[in-house]
């Protein structure tokens, strides 16, 4: 990758966590304004980036129209978007679909609940590998070699009293997982969601994509949201058998 390359996509990352002054930018990227300068000035003329009258910048408003295209040309969302809504409806809880892409799980789509509490989750937003239920599963999916290596390299942050804290423990975990054929989160990310998980498969077996059901406890206790499990397995079967 060219190191202009480098440095622009990085300025994206960047403003994709908030807006940033020019000092901000030079700062967290290591180099000088003048070099930070002339690529937002380009970024600008192409509407990846936008400045403010206080002279800060925010993402532009070209990536509008390319966050709609990654979304559609994703296969496996187009496919399982029906799916997605006939569940969210029958359950009236938060539903998402994540897949895996360069070692990280990616929300891909997500259906809010009916009721007025929210997800902090985002599509577009990697999804702890090692507290979420989707995390889980396509954790477990991957090939032992990849599996051991991303043991090695997660951060295990502890979001709540409930987080798994190391590989052992995460590796008994995934290995119940791939045993079951589901994955939960209880109240492992955020400390008043439960949420199950489970793994859509292509026709040799592969998994795609995971999709995980997710509620506050406030609506519904742990049991009482493992009791949608059937509903999430029938999803991901069918899901599973129209991307074939």
């Amino acid at each position: 990758m060219s190191q202009s390359l480098g440095r622009a996509l990085q300025i994206l990352v960047s403003l994709g966590e908030g807006e940033r002054s020019l000092d901000q930018l030079a700062t967290e990227l290591g180099v000088h304004k003048t070099t930070v300068l002339r690529l937002l000035r380009t970024m600008e003329t192409e509407r990846f980036v936008r400045r403010d009258e206080s002279h800060r910048y925010r993402l532009g408003s070209r990536l509008f129209g390319l966050a709609d295209a990654a979304r559609e040309q994703h296969v496996v969302r187009a496919v399982a978007e029906p799916h997605l809504r006939q569940l969210n409806q029958r359950t009236g809880q938060t539903v998402h679909l994540a897949a895996y892409e360069n070692g990280q799980v990616i929300y891909i789509d997500k259906l809010d609940s009916v009721q007025s509490v929210r997800m902090y989750s985002q599509v577009g937003v990697p999804a702890a590998l090692h507290c979420t239920a989707v995390g889980k599963v396509l954790l477990a999916a991957q090939p032992k070699r990849q599996r051991e290596a991303l043991l090695a390299s997660i951060d295990y942050h502890r979001f709540t009293p409930n987080t798994i804290t190391g590989p052992d423990d995460l590796r008994d975990e995934l290995d119940r997982v791939r045993e079951q054929g589901w994955a939960q989160d209880r109240a492992e990310h955020e400390s008043f969601i439960n949420c199950i998980g489970a793994p859509v498969a292509d026709r040799v077996g592969r998994v795609v994509a995971a999709i995980s059901i997710s509620a506050p406890d406030v609506l519904l206790n742990f049991e009482q949201v493992l009791e949608l499990l059937p509903e999430l397995r029938e999803t991901t079967a069918a899901i599973g058998r129209d991307y074939n």
